[in-house]
Protein backbone atom coordinates (compact mmCIF):
# COMPACT_ATOMS: atom_id res chain seq x y z
CA UNK A 1 0.00 0.00 0.00
CA UNK A 2 1.02 3.27 -1.13
CA UNK A 3 1.51 6.31 0.70
CA UNK A 4 -1.42 7.84 -0.51
CA UNK A 5 -3.86 5.03 -0.07
CA UNK A 6 -2.60 4.99 3.38
CA UNK A 7 -2.68 8.10 4.83
CA UNK A 8 -6.56 8.35 3.18
CA UNK A 9 -8.26 6.21 5.70
CA UNK A 10 -7.98 8.41 8.34
CA UNK A 11 -8.64 11.10 6.45
CA UNK A 12 -11.49 9.55 4.93
CA UNK A 13 -13.06 8.32 8.56
CA UNK A 14 -12.57 11.71 9.78
CA UNK A 15 -14.60 13.43 6.66
CA UNK A 16 -17.63 10.62 7.25
CA UNK A 17 -17.45 11.43 11.04
CA UNK A 18 -18.09 15.27 9.31
CA UNK A 19 -21.12 14.80 7.70
CA UNK A 20 -22.39 12.36 9.89
CA UNK A 21 -22.80 15.36 12.17
CA UNK A 22 -25.40 17.55 9.71
CA UNK A 23 -27.31 14.17 8.12
CA UNK A 24 -28.99 13.78 11.28
CA UNK A 25 -30.56 17.47 11.07
CA UNK A 26 -29.90 18.73 7.29
CA UNK A 27 -33.37 20.98 7.72
CA UNK A 28 -30.97 22.58 10.17
CA UNK A 29 -28.17 22.89 8.07
CA UNK A 30 -30.70 24.10 5.42
CA UNK A 31 -31.87 27.15 7.50
CA UNK A 32 -28.51 28.31 8.28
CA UNK A 33 -27.44 28.53 5.16
CA UNK A 34 -30.38 30.74 3.65
CA UNK A 35 -29.90 33.26 6.90
CA UNK A 36 -26.21 32.98 5.48
CA UNK A 37 -27.31 33.50 1.43
CA UNK A 38 -29.92 36.57 2.79
CA UNK A 39 -27.43 37.79 5.30
CA UNK A 40 -24.24 38.32 2.44
CA UNK A 41 -26.91 38.94 -0.42
CA UNK A 42 -28.26 41.65 0.69
CA UNK A 43 -26.02 44.50 -0.05
CA UNK A 44 -25.70 43.10 -3.54
CA UNK A 45 -28.06 44.96 -6.58
CA UNK A 46 -30.16 41.75 -6.90
CA UNK A 47 -30.39 41.83 -3.08
CA UNK A 48 -31.59 45.55 -3.00
CA UNK A 49 -33.86 44.89 -6.16
CA UNK A 50 -35.42 42.22 -4.32
CA UNK A 51 -35.26 43.31 -0.52
CA UNK A 52 -33.15 40.70 0.96
CA UNK A 53 -32.61 42.67 4.17
CA UNK A 54 -36.17 42.11 5.31
CA UNK A 55 -36.28 38.41 4.57
CA UNK A 56 -36.17 36.13 8.00
CA UNK A 57 -37.44 32.92 7.08
CA UNK A 58 -38.41 30.43 4.07
CA UNK A 59 -41.79 32.13 3.17
CA UNK A 60 -40.31 35.78 3.21
CA UNK A 61 -37.58 34.50 0.99
CA UNK A 62 -40.31 33.24 -1.17
CA UNK A 63 -42.20 35.70 -1.88
CA UNK A 64 -39.90 38.16 -2.38
CA UNK A 65 -37.57 35.64 -4.35
CA UNK A 66 -39.50 33.91 -7.60
CA UNK A 67 -38.39 31.19 -9.28
CA UNK A 68 -36.07 31.76 -12.74
CA UNK A 69 -34.23 30.29 -15.06
CA UNK A 70 -31.10 31.51 -16.56
CA UNK A 71 -33.31 33.54 -18.94
CA UNK A 72 -35.15 35.16 -16.29
CA UNK A 73 -31.99 36.09 -14.41
CA UNK A 74 -29.99 36.69 -17.78
CA UNK A 75 -30.11 40.89 -16.81
CA UNK A 76 -28.18 40.34 -13.68
CA UNK A 77 -25.96 37.50 -15.39
CA UNK A 78 -25.17 40.14 -18.51
CA UNK A 79 -24.28 43.03 -15.78
CA UNK A 80 -21.76 40.28 -14.06
CA UNK A 81 -20.01 39.78 -17.79
CA UNK A 82 -19.57 42.90 -18.10
CA UNK A 83 -17.19 43.31 -15.18
CA UNK A 84 -19.72 44.87 -12.98
CA UNK A 85 -18.99 43.98 -9.06
CA UNK A 86 -21.53 42.83 -6.21
CA UNK A 87 -24.23 41.97 -8.73
CA UNK A 88 -25.38 38.67 -7.59
CA UNK A 89 -22.76 37.85 -4.95
CA UNK A 90 -20.11 40.42 -3.58
CA UNK A 91 -17.67 40.82 -5.21
CA UNK A 92 -16.93 39.93 -8.35
CA UNK A 93 -16.93 35.53 -9.24
CA UNK A 94 -13.74 33.97 -9.87
CA UNK A 95 -14.91 32.20 -12.82
CA UNK A 96 -17.94 31.96 -15.24
CA UNK A 97 -18.31 28.20 -16.17
CA UNK A 98 -19.93 28.35 -20.07
CA UNK A 99 -22.51 25.65 -20.82
CA UNK A 100 -24.62 25.06 -23.47
CA UNK A 101 -28.35 26.69 -22.77
CA UNK A 102 -31.56 25.07 -24.83
CA UNK A 103 -33.03 28.50 -24.95
CA UNK A 104 -30.46 30.81 -24.22
CA UNK A 105 -27.23 29.30 -26.36
CA UNK A 106 -24.52 29.70 -24.53
CA UNK A 107 -25.03 30.33 -20.54
CA UNK A 108 -22.20 31.69 -17.76
CA UNK A 109 -22.94 30.51 -14.78
CA UNK A 110 -20.61 32.50 -11.61
CA UNK A 111 -18.39 30.64 -9.46
CA UNK A 112 -17.38 32.30 -6.50
CA UNK A 113 -14.22 32.60 -3.75
CA UNK A 114 -16.96 30.98 -1.80
CA UNK A 115 -18.64 28.46 -3.82
CA UNK A 116 -15.39 27.14 -5.50
CA UNK A 117 -15.05 24.80 -2.83
CA UNK A 118 -18.51 22.97 -3.41
CA UNK A 119 -17.49 21.81 -6.42
CA UNK A 120 -13.77 20.37 -5.44
CA UNK A 121 -15.13 19.01 -1.81
CA UNK A 122 -17.92 17.43 -3.59
CA UNK A 123 -15.63 15.52 -5.71
CA UNK A 124 -13.14 14.75 -2.90
CA UNK A 125 -15.84 13.71 -0.41
CA UNK A 126 -17.31 11.19 -2.64
CA UNK A 127 -13.83 9.40 -3.43
CA UNK A 128 -13.28 9.56 0.86
CA UNK A 129 -16.70 8.02 1.04
CA UNK A 130 -16.08 5.28 -0.94
CA UNK A 131 -12.61 4.71 0.69
CA UNK A 132 -14.31 4.61 3.99
CA UNK A 133 -17.24 2.46 2.46
CA UNK A 134 -15.50 -0.23 0.52
CA UNK A 135 -12.08 -0.27 2.46
CA UNK A 136 -10.18 -0.08 -0.71
CA UNK A 137 -7.95 3.21 -1.22
CA UNK A 138 -5.66 1.45 -3.38
CA UNK A 139 -7.06 3.18 -6.51
CA UNK A 140 -5.02 6.37 -4.97
CA UNK A 141 -1.30 4.92 -5.91
CA UNK A 142 -2.12 4.39 -9.57
CA UNK A 143 -2.62 6.44 -12.31
CA UNK A 144 -6.13 8.70 -12.19
CA UNK A 145 -7.78 9.22 -15.57
CA UNK A 146 -10.61 12.83 -15.90
CA UNK A 147 -11.88 12.56 -19.41
CA UNK A 148 -13.35 16.59 -19.32
CA UNK A 149 -13.26 19.32 -20.90
CA UNK A 150 -10.56 21.94 -21.58
CA UNK A 151 -8.32 23.38 -18.93
CA UNK A 152 -7.97 26.32 -21.21
CA UNK A 153 -9.33 29.52 -20.09
CA UNK A 154 -10.48 32.61 -21.77
CA UNK A 155 -11.77 35.85 -19.77
CA UNK A 156 -15.13 37.31 -20.01
CA UNK A 157 -15.68 41.07 -18.53
CA UNK A 158 -12.08 40.02 -16.74
CA UNK A 159 -13.20 36.96 -15.27
CA UNK A 160 -11.93 33.47 -15.93
CA UNK A 161 -14.45 31.51 -18.27
CA UNK A 162 -14.33 27.70 -19.62
CA UNK A 163 -16.23 24.76 -19.04
CA UNK A 164 -16.88 23.66 -15.41
CA UNK A 165 -14.85 20.19 -16.14
CA UNK A 166 -11.95 22.72 -17.54
CA UNK A 167 -12.06 24.85 -14.19
CA UNK A 168 -12.00 22.28 -11.48
CA UNK A 169 -9.04 20.56 -13.14
CA UNK A 170 -7.05 23.81 -12.06
CA UNK A 171 -8.06 22.51 -8.05
CA UNK A 172 -6.90 19.13 -8.61
CA UNK A 173 -4.94 18.71 -5.45
CA UNK A 174 -0.89 18.85 -5.57
CA UNK A 175 -0.81 15.58 -3.75
CA UNK A 176 -3.21 13.50 -7.05
CA UNK A 177 -1.79 15.89 -9.88
CA UNK A 178 0.73 13.64 -10.87
CA UNK A 179 -1.12 11.03 -10.41
CA UNK A 180 -3.17 12.76 -13.35
CA UNK A 181 -3.91 11.89 -16.94
CA UNK A 182 -4.63 13.32 -20.02
CA UNK A 183 -1.65 15.47 -19.93
CA UNK A 184 -2.03 19.80 -20.31
CA UNK A 185 -0.96 19.84 -24.07
CA UNK A 186 -3.47 16.81 -24.36
CA UNK A 187 -6.56 17.77 -22.29
CA UNK A 188 -6.44 21.18 -24.21
CA UNK A 189 -6.94 19.85 -27.77
CA UNK A 190 -10.62 21.19 -28.86
CA UNK A 191 -11.39 18.64 -31.78
CA UNK A 192 -12.80 15.47 -29.49
CA UNK A 193 -11.53 12.94 -31.94
CA UNK A 194 -8.02 14.06 -31.85
CA UNK A 195 -8.13 14.73 -28.26
CA UNK A 196 -9.23 11.29 -28.10
CA UNK A 197 -6.64 9.80 -29.57
CA UNK A 198 -3.90 11.19 -27.79
CA UNK A 199 -5.49 10.29 -24.61
CA UNK A 200 -5.37 6.72 -25.90
CA UNK A 201 -1.99 7.24 -26.56
CA UNK A 202 -0.91 8.61 -23.13
CA UNK A 203 -2.90 5.79 -20.89
CA UNK A 204 -2.57 2.71 -22.94
CA UNK A 205 1.17 1.56 -20.96
CA UNK A 206 0.14 3.36 -17.75
CA UNK A 207 -1.38 1.94 -14.19
CA UNK A 208 -4.88 3.06 -14.86
CA UNK A 209 -6.57 2.77 -11.64
CA UNK A 210 -9.69 5.22 -11.63
CA UNK A 211 -11.27 6.45 -15.00
CA UNK A 212 -14.03 9.23 -14.68
CA UNK A 213 -16.17 10.81 -17.52
CA UNK A 214 -19.71 11.28 -19.10
CA UNK A 215 -20.91 7.46 -19.39
CA UNK A 216 -21.00 7.76 -23.91
CA UNK A 217 -17.68 9.43 -23.82
CA UNK A 218 -16.06 7.31 -21.98
CA UNK A 219 -17.49 4.32 -23.99
CA UNK A 220 -15.62 5.82 -27.20
CA UNK A 221 -12.63 5.88 -24.96
CA UNK A 222 -13.24 2.24 -24.21
CA UNK A 223 -14.08 1.50 -27.65
CA UNK A 224 -10.31 2.88 -29.10
CA UNK A 225 -8.73 1.10 -26.24
CA UNK A 226 -10.06 -2.29 -27.69
CA UNK A 227 -9.51 -1.25 -31.54
CA UNK A 228 -6.02 -0.83 -30.46
CA UNK A 229 -5.18 -3.64 -28.51
CA UNK A 230 -7.40 -6.26 -29.27
CA UNK A 231 -8.46 -6.34 -25.88
CA UNK A 232 -11.00 -5.44 -23.18
CA UNK A 233 -10.32 -2.89 -21.04
CA UNK A 234 -9.91 -4.62 -17.83
CA UNK A 235 -7.21 -6.92 -19.37
CA UNK A 236 -5.35 -3.21 -20.10
CA UNK A 237 -5.74 -1.88 -16.82
CA UNK A 238 -5.12 -4.64 -14.70
CA UNK A 239 -5.54 -2.25 -11.83
CA UNK A 240 -8.38 -0.75 -13.16
CA UNK A 241 -10.74 -0.37 -9.58
CA UNK A 242 -13.15 2.38 -9.99
CA UNK A 243 -15.44 4.20 -12.92
CA UNK A 244 -16.79 7.85 -11.60
CA UNK A 245 -19.39 9.39 -13.81
CA UNK A 246 -22.14 11.55 -13.84
CA UNK A 247 -24.46 13.65 -16.03
CA UNK A 248 -26.11 11.36 -17.45
CA UNK A 249 -28.30 8.06 -16.29
CA UNK A 250 -25.98 5.20 -16.18
CA UNK A 251 -28.14 2.49 -17.10
CA UNK A 252 -28.99 2.47 -20.50
CA UNK A 253 -25.30 2.11 -20.75
CA UNK A 254 -24.14 -0.05 -17.85
CA UNK A 255 -24.36 -3.39 -19.86
CA UNK A 256 -22.47 -2.02 -22.99
CA UNK A 257 -19.53 -0.38 -20.76
CA UNK A 258 -19.07 -3.30 -18.25
CA UNK A 259 -18.83 -5.52 -21.57
CA UNK A 260 -16.18 -3.43 -22.45
CA UNK A 261 -14.41 -3.48 -19.77
CA UNK A 262 -14.70 -7.16 -19.48
CA UNK A 263 -14.88 -7.94 -15.22
CA UNK A 264 -16.45 -6.04 -12.40
CA UNK A 265 -15.71 -2.63 -11.48
CA UNK A 266 -17.00 -0.25 -8.87
CA UNK A 267 -18.49 2.52 -9.72
CA UNK A 268 -19.68 5.99 -7.93
CA UNK A 269 -22.36 8.60 -9.65
CA UNK A 270 -21.91 12.08 -8.97
CA UNK A 271 -24.45 15.06 -9.35
CA UNK A 272 -22.31 17.97 -10.49
CA UNK A 273 -23.37 21.19 -12.95
CA UNK A 274 -22.06 24.56 -13.50
CA UNK A 275 -24.67 25.85 -10.77
CA UNK A 276 -23.56 24.01 -7.87
CA UNK A 277 -22.32 20.07 -7.05
CA UNK A 278 -25.35 18.83 -5.09
CA UNK A 279 -25.42 14.94 -4.46
CA UNK A 280 -23.18 11.89 -4.87
CA UNK A 281 -23.16 8.16 -4.17
CA UNK A 282 -21.89 7.79 -0.22
CA UNK A 283 -22.89 3.99 0.00
CA UNK A 284 -21.29 1.52 -3.54
CA UNK A 285 -24.82 -0.20 -3.67
CA UNK A 286 -27.16 2.18 -2.42
CA UNK A 287 -28.23 3.92 -5.88
CA UNK A 288 -29.52 7.03 -4.03
CA UNK A 289 -26.93 10.37 -4.11
CA UNK A 290 -26.71 11.82 -0.61
CA UNK A 291 -27.88 15.76 -1.24
CA UNK A 292 -25.34 17.62 -0.18
CA UNK A 293 -27.72 20.00 2.30
CA UNK A 294 -24.35 21.82 4.50
CA UNK A 295 -22.28 22.97 0.97
CA UNK A 296 -23.65 26.66 0.43
CA UNK A 297 -26.71 25.67 -1.45
CA UNK A 298 -30.32 26.20 0.11
CA UNK A 299 -32.66 23.94 -2.20
CA UNK A 300 -36.48 23.80 -2.90
CA UNK A 301 -38.61 21.59 -4.74
CA UNK A 302 -41.13 21.97 -6.95
CA UNK A 303 -43.67 19.10 -7.74
CA UNK A 304 -43.25 18.13 -11.32
CA UNK A 305 -46.38 18.35 -12.21
CA UNK A 306 -47.22 21.46 -10.65
CA UNK A 307 -44.02 23.15 -12.09
CA UNK A 308 -45.78 24.95 -14.87
CA UNK A 309 -48.52 26.34 -12.83
CA UNK A 310 -48.94 30.06 -12.20
CA UNK A 311 -47.78 29.72 -8.89
CA UNK A 312 -46.36 25.88 -7.66
CA UNK A 313 -45.55 25.61 -4.28
CA UNK A 314 -41.98 25.42 -3.31
CA UNK A 315 -40.88 22.75 -0.98
CA UNK A 316 -38.21 23.04 1.21
CA UNK A 317 -36.07 19.98 2.16
CA UNK A 318 -38.24 19.37 5.88
CA UNK A 319 -41.54 19.14 3.12
CA UNK A 320 -40.54 16.56 0.53
CA UNK A 321 -42.50 12.92 0.24
CA UNK A 322 -40.18 9.91 -0.98
CA UNK A 323 -40.74 8.57 -4.53
CA UNK A 324 -42.21 11.97 -6.01
CA UNK A 325 -40.25 13.86 -8.80
CA UNK A 326 -39.57 17.47 -8.09
CA UNK A 327 -38.21 20.43 -9.78
CA UNK A 328 -34.44 21.58 -8.92
CA UNK A 329 -34.32 25.25 -7.35
CA UNK A 330 -31.39 26.39 -5.99
CA UNK A 331 -29.93 29.86 -4.58
CA UNK A 332 -26.23 29.51 -3.68
CA UNK A 333 -23.34 31.71 -2.33
CA UNK A 334 -22.51 31.53 -6.10
CA UNK A 335 -24.89 34.31 -6.42
CA UNK A 336 -27.96 32.34 -7.58
CA UNK A 337 -31.09 32.56 -6.49
CA UNK A 338 -34.28 30.69 -6.72
CA UNK A 339 -32.54 29.58 -9.67
CA UNK A 340 -34.57 26.43 -11.56
CA UNK A 341 -31.65 24.56 -12.71
CA UNK A 342 -33.79 22.39 -14.96
CA UNK A 343 -32.85 18.64 -13.46
CA UNK A 344 -35.75 16.18 -12.25
CA UNK A 345 -35.04 14.67 -8.90
CA UNK A 346 -36.75 11.71 -6.68
CA UNK A 347 -36.11 11.04 -2.92
CA UNK A 348 -35.54 7.43 -2.79
CA UNK A 349 -34.91 8.40 1.28
CA UNK A 350 -35.47 11.05 4.22
CA UNK A 351 -33.09 9.54 6.50
CA UNK A 352 -30.63 10.75 5.09
CA UNK A 353 -31.85 12.63 2.13
CA UNK A 354 -30.87 10.48 -0.93
CA UNK A 355 -31.97 11.26 -4.74
CA UNK A 356 -31.69 9.68 -7.90
CA UNK A 357 -31.91 11.99 -11.04
CA UNK A 358 -34.89 11.56 -13.18
CA UNK A 359 -34.34 13.38 -16.34
CA UNK A 360 -34.79 17.46 -17.10
CA UNK A 361 -38.05 19.74 -16.31
CA UNK A 362 -37.70 20.68 -20.00
CA UNK A 363 -37.27 17.15 -21.28
CA UNK A 364 -40.22 15.69 -21.25
CA UNK A 365 -42.47 14.36 -24.39
CA UNK A 366 -46.37 15.52 -24.03
CA UNK A 367 -46.86 16.23 -27.98
CA UNK A 368 -50.20 14.34 -27.48
CA UNK A 369 -51.11 15.28 -23.33
CA UNK A 370 -48.74 12.20 -21.96
CA UNK A 371 -46.45 13.53 -19.85
CA UNK A 372 -43.36 11.16 -20.56
CA UNK A 373 -40.22 12.00 -18.50
CA UNK A 374 -36.59 10.79 -19.19
CA UNK A 375 -37.31 8.54 -15.87
CA UNK A 376 -40.01 6.10 -17.30
CA UNK A 377 -38.25 6.10 -21.15
CA UNK A 378 -34.64 4.86 -19.42
CA UNK A 379 -36.59 2.34 -16.91
CA UNK A 380 -38.35 1.14 -20.01
CA UNK A 381 -35.27 0.39 -22.59
CA UNK A 382 -33.59 -1.26 -19.29
CA UNK A 383 -36.73 -3.61 -18.79
CA UNK A 384 -36.57 -4.40 -22.52
CA UNK A 385 -32.84 -4.76 -22.83
CA UNK A 386 -33.47 -8.07 -20.44
CA UNK A 387 -36.06 -9.47 -22.24
CA UNK A 388 -33.69 -9.57 -24.42
CA UNK A 389 -30.44 -10.02 -23.32
CA UNK A 390 -29.01 -10.45 -27.37
CA UNK A 391 -29.24 -6.72 -27.74
CA UNK A 392 -27.46 -3.99 -26.81
CA UNK A 393 -27.98 -0.26 -27.47
CA UNK A 394 -25.35 2.64 -27.47
CA UNK A 395 -27.55 6.00 -27.66
CA UNK A 396 -31.94 6.41 -28.31
CA UNK A 397 -33.93 9.39 -28.31
CA UNK A 398 -37.37 9.23 -28.42
CA UNK A 399 -39.51 11.97 -30.14
CA UNK A 400 -43.35 12.70 -31.37
CA UNK A 401 -44.62 11.70 -34.87
CA UNK A 402 -47.96 13.68 -36.01
CA UNK A 403 -50.03 12.43 -38.37
CA UNK A 404 -50.59 14.50 -40.90
CA UNK A 405 -53.06 12.01 -43.03
CA UNK A 406 -55.69 9.66 -41.97
CA UNK A 407 -53.68 6.62 -43.27
CA UNK A 408 -50.51 7.21 -40.86
CA UNK A 409 -51.29 7.41 -37.21
CA UNK A 410 -49.53 9.46 -34.51
CA UNK A 411 -47.14 7.66 -32.46
CA UNK A 412 -43.98 8.25 -30.67
CA UNK A 413 -40.96 7.70 -32.73
CA UNK A 414 -37.78 5.81 -30.83
CA UNK A 415 -34.86 6.14 -32.72
CA UNK A 416 -32.40 3.65 -31.54
CA UNK A 417 -28.38 2.88 -32.32
CA UNK A 418 -27.82 -0.46 -31.54
CA UNK A 419 -24.37 -2.00 -31.05
CA UNK A 420 -26.12 -5.31 -31.39
CA UNK A 421 -30.12 -5.20 -32.15
CA UNK A 422 -32.92 -7.46 -31.13
CA UNK A 423 -33.43 -10.77 -33.00
CA UNK A 424 -37.06 -9.84 -33.20
CA UNK A 425 -37.54 -6.01 -34.00
CA UNK A 426 -41.34 -5.85 -33.95
CA UNK A 427 -41.58 -7.79 -30.51
CA UNK A 428 -38.77 -5.47 -29.14
CA UNK A 429 -40.77 -2.33 -30.06
CA UNK A 430 -44.02 -4.10 -28.16
CA UNK A 431 -41.83 -4.66 -25.13
CA UNK A 432 -40.89 -1.24 -25.13
CA UNK A 433 -44.72 0.19 -25.72
CA UNK A 434 -46.15 -2.44 -22.89
CA UNK A 435 -43.38 -1.16 -20.83
CA UNK A 436 -44.15 2.29 -21.27
CA UNK A 437 -47.71 1.87 -20.85
CA UNK A 438 -47.23 0.40 -17.45
CA UNK A 439 -45.64 3.03 -16.41
CA UNK A 440 -47.59 5.75 -17.59
CA UNK A 441 -51.29 6.20 -17.33
CA UNK A 442 -51.61 8.79 -20.08
CA UNK A 443 -49.48 7.12 -22.63
CA UNK A 444 -51.49 4.17 -21.44
CA UNK A 445 -55.00 5.43 -21.88
CA UNK A 446 -53.91 7.28 -25.79
CA UNK A 447 -53.22 4.06 -26.56
CA UNK A 448 -56.20 2.41 -25.54
CA UNK A 449 -58.60 5.09 -26.85
CA UNK A 450 -56.71 5.12 -30.33
CA UNK A 451 -55.52 8.24 -30.08
CA UNK A 452 -51.90 6.87 -30.34
CA UNK A 453 -50.95 4.05 -32.55
CA UNK A 454 -47.94 1.82 -30.82
CA UNK A 455 -44.51 3.04 -31.11
CA UNK A 456 -42.07 3.21 -34.12
CA UNK A 457 -39.02 1.60 -33.62
CA UNK A 458 -36.27 3.14 -36.08
CA UNK A 459 -32.70 1.42 -35.95
CA UNK A 460 -30.13 4.24 -36.96
CA UNK A 461 -26.79 3.48 -38.62
CA UNK A 462 -23.80 2.55 -36.66
CA UNK A 463 -22.28 6.41 -35.57
CA UNK A 464 -25.55 8.24 -36.43
CA UNK A 465 -25.54 9.96 -32.86
CA UNK A 466 -21.62 10.94 -32.91
CA UNK A 467 -22.23 12.06 -36.56
CA UNK A 468 -25.22 14.23 -35.29
CA UNK A 469 -23.19 15.64 -32.11
CA UNK A 470 -20.17 16.35 -34.46
CA UNK A 471 -22.37 18.45 -37.01
CA UNK A 472 -23.81 20.29 -34.09
CA UNK A 473 -20.14 21.11 -32.72
CA UNK A 474 -21.02 19.04 -30.10
CA UNK A 475 -19.13 15.73 -29.63
CA UNK A 476 -17.37 14.69 -26.78
CA UNK A 477 -16.74 16.94 -23.44
CA UNK A 478 -20.10 17.54 -21.02
CA UNK A 479 -22.94 17.25 -23.83
CA UNK A 480 -25.54 15.12 -24.02
CA UNK A 481 -28.39 13.97 -26.23
CA UNK A 482 -31.96 14.99 -25.09
CA UNK A 483 -33.72 11.52 -24.31
CA UNK A 484 -37.27 13.24 -25.34
CA UNK A 485 -38.39 15.93 -27.68
CA UNK A 486 -41.80 17.75 -27.93
CA UNK A 487 -40.38 18.59 -32.00
CA UNK A 488 -38.53 17.18 -34.51
CA UNK A 489 -36.09 18.93 -35.11
CA UNK A 490 -33.46 16.26 -32.94
CA UNK A 491 -35.09 13.12 -34.65
CA UNK A 492 -34.92 15.16 -38.21
CA UNK A 493 -30.95 15.65 -37.66
CA UNK A 494 -30.41 12.02 -36.66
CA UNK A 495 -32.19 11.11 -39.82
CA UNK A 496 -30.81 13.16 -42.35
CA UNK A 497 -27.20 12.30 -41.25
CA UNK A 498 -27.91 8.64 -40.33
Amino acid sequence: MGLKSFLSRPLAAYTVRQYQQWTRQPELAQQRILQTLVRQGRATAFGRDHGLGGVRNAQEFQQRVPVRDYEGLSPYFDRVKQGESSVLWPGQPLYLAKTSGTTSGTKYIPITKDSIGNHINGAKDALLHYVHASGKPQFLDGKLMFLSGSPELEEVGGIKTGRLSGISNHHVPAYLRRNQLPSYPTNIIEDWEQKLDRVVDETLDQPMTLISGIPPWVQMYFDRITQRTGRPVGEVFPAFQLFVYGGVNFEPYRRKLLESIGRTVDTVELFPASEGFFAFQDEPHNPGMLLLADAGIYYEFIPAEQFYEPNPPRLTLAEVELDRNYALVVSSNAGLWGYSVGDTVRFVSLRPHRVVVTGRIKHFLSAFGEHVIGEEVEQTLREALQQFPEAEVVEFTVAPRVSEAETEPSRHEWLVEFARPPQDLAAFAAALDAGLRRRNVYYDDLLAGNILAPLLLTPLPAGAFQRYMRSQGKLGGQNKVPRLSNDRALAGGLLSVG
